[in-house]
């Protein structure tokens, strides 16, 4: 079983990984949704430096298409305040491509022990608390999830036009980041997948699980939402009106 360092002692390195090489399509801007401004910082920024100023992380690489490195690295002048970027992964073909070529990246200087924190760049509430959780979490297990519970009825359609069956609520949970995996497992449950199988997968946690890993449930942030819509943007830069 891999074992994950403590925050204050031990010798695992506990490495974030942050996608960021979306496009944005559903926002309809022409810059993708995490370079976009928000309170005078781009909101990749704002993980960037949560995870930077966190004591449980040694290093952070990210998954950018080389266009927006320049932006990036504007960014990490003020965000990455502990100096923890080590440098970028191009993305891939879907998502789990892309956080495939951030692994092999991050294996250059990472040991297979070692632990990978998975997160999304367009989820900029990541707390403190959260990336705590989830690394504590972790200790004695292959992985872990945060999830919410589904507060509403859930129906199966086979055909998406009538209820084929009722789902038990109770046993129904949503995914959410950031996901943490040891290195080593979670890398060669990927290249398994490799070349077809992994243009299918929807979840980070879904190879892991393919691949027999023991990961463990918590619970999730509401407030850890992912900007996908204007709206969500609005949101946003609402909250961060209202802290300021």
């Amino acid at each position: 079983m891999c074992r994950m360092r403590m925050l204050q002692t031990g010798s695992r390195m506990n490495i974030a990984l942050i996608l960021s090489g979306g496009t944005g399509a559903r926002l309809g801007s022409d810059v993708p949704k995490q370079y976009i401004e928000v309170c005078g910082s781009p909101v990749i920024a704002y993980c960037v430096k949560r995870l930077s100023e966190h004591p449980g992380i040694d290093a952070i690489q990210i998954v950018a298409d080389s266009a927006w490195h320049g932006r990036i690295e504007n960014c990490l002048l003020t965000a990455d305040s502990a100096n923890k970027f080590k440098g970028f992964a191009a993305p891939g073909a879907n998502r789990q491509l892309s956080i495939y070529n951030g692994l092999e990246a991050i294996k250059a200087y990472a040991d297979d022990k070692d632990y990978v924190l998975i997160h999304d760049a367009a989820r900029p509430m990541l707390s403190t608390q959260q990336i705590t959780d989830c690394l504590e979490a972790a200790v004695g297990h292959d992985g872990v999830l945060p999830v919410l519970p589904m507060k509403d009825t859930v129906y199966s359609s086979i055909d998406g036009k009538r209820v084929t069956s009722l789902l038990r609520r109770e046993e129904i949970y949503a995914g959410q980041a950031p996901e943490v995996f040891c290195l080593g497992k979670y890398y060669e449950a990927n290249r398994k997948l490799l070349p077809d199988e992994i243009l299918r997968v929807n979840g980070s946690t879904e190879p892991a699980i393919l691949a027999g890993m023991d990961i463990a449930m918590i619970n999730g942030d509401e407030n850890n939402f992912k900007i996908t819509t204007k709206p969500d943007l609005e949101r946003f830069e609402q909250i961060l009106r209202n802290q300021g």
